[in-house]
């Protein structure tokens, strides 16, 4: 059985060949993904990438004070904004 630490999915499972020609199972931590926009998929601008960074700043310092913030980027937010407000007007 593996390890408790290692049941989560936190961790990559990777296999890999040892020096005496065993393949054995290895456990690695997954790579840090920039966070998205939920919309158009692009990178967004002004959130930590690790939760190391991240748990040092504060709440309002964790992702931009507007609305949608942390989860979509400026242009689809303000794509959004615009036809919501020409819906409402006629």
């Amino acid at each position: 059985m593996v390890r408790p630490a290692y049941r989560s999915r936190s961790y990559k499972r990777i296999w890999k060949r040892t020096p005496s020609g065993e393949t054995k199972l290895a456990f690695e931590r997954r790579k840090k993904i920039k966070h998205k926009c939920a919309r158009c998929g692009k990178e967004l601008a002004g959130t930590p990438r690790s939760h190391l960074e991240q748990r040092k700043l504060s709440k309002t310092e964790k992702r931009p004070e507007r609305p949608f913030g942390g989860m979509l980027c400026h242009r689809c937010l303000e794509e959004l904004i615009k036809s919501a407000v020409r819906i409402s007007a006629i």
